[in-house]
Order: C-alpha cells, then structure tokens, then sequence
C-alpha cells in the first residue's frame, strides 16, 4: 500500500526493459530468428547500462 506512489529507481526501469527484451527475444527464436538475436543483442545494452550503473 504505501509503495504505491513509489518511483522506480533507474535500475528498477532497466531491469525491467531488461526481462521484457529477453522475454520478447525467446518468444521470436521459434519466428524469427535474426529479430531474436536484434532483441538479444539490445537486451545484452542494456544489461550494460545497469552493469555500468553498479559501477
């Protein structure tokens, strides 16, 4: 209840543009595949950013 109005830390917004990418990659291996490896490789950016937000 009181995380409701919370706001999402910039690393909570990548993970979760992070999963959704993984998520929509595994859905088009059966597809497609050369769009799977263009989701993969944006997900593997992101990854980056929050890598480099560790840092």
């Amino acid at each position: 209840m009181f995380g409701l109005f919370k706001k999402k830390s910039p690393k909570e917004k990548l993970q979760a543009e992070y999963r959704k990418l993984l998520e929509e990659s595994h859905r088009l291996s059966t597809i497609n595949r050369a769009e799977s490896d263009k989701m993969a490789a944006k997900a593997d950016e992101v990854l980056k950013k929050m890598e480099a937000l560790d840092k």
